[in-house]
């Protein structure tokens, strides 16, 4: 069976279905590079385009999996050093993928949390923060 192709959608503004998730207009091209990614093409206008477009893997020569275990390593809690020896890449690679993914999320949740109007506000883990830090 097939990758399911409906989560994809063509990334050509000119193209009137950009955007627009599951409307079959999106097929298999073949594969590109030494990692064998897939390649998509959109049939409405011919684009041809990486499924790994507009993530933090696109056009990072490493494998998806190494760049998962970087990014846990570092969400754990792990130095940049410490997940370079874990992981077996250079300091180099682990601040790239670091950058690239911190860069991926700060536009993902700048995305989805505007417009918030919010009343209320609980600040428990900050005061938790303050008064841990706090010298008496």
């Amino acid at each position: 069976m097939g990758e399911d192709l409906s989560k994809y959608f063509c990334p050509n503004k000119d193209c009137p279905d950009y955007g627009i998730r599951d409307q079959g207009n999106i097929s298999t091209s073949g594969y590109y590079g030494k990692q064998r990614r897939r390649l998509l093409r959109c049939r409405t206008c011919g684009e041809r385009f990486s499924v790994n477009r507009s993530t933090p893997f696109f056009r990072l020569h490493l494998k998806p999996e190494t760049i998962r275990q970087i990014v846990t390593a570092l969400a754990r809690g792990c130095t940049i050093r410490a997940t370079a020896d874990i992981v077996g890449v250079s300091k180099d690679t682990v601040w790239r993928v670091f950058d690239r993914a911190s860069r991926h999320c700060r536009k993902i949740v700048d995305n989805l949390l505007r417009d918030l109007h919010l009343q209320e506000c609980q600040l428990d883990e900050l005061w938790s923060f303050c008064k841990k830090n706090r010298r008496i």
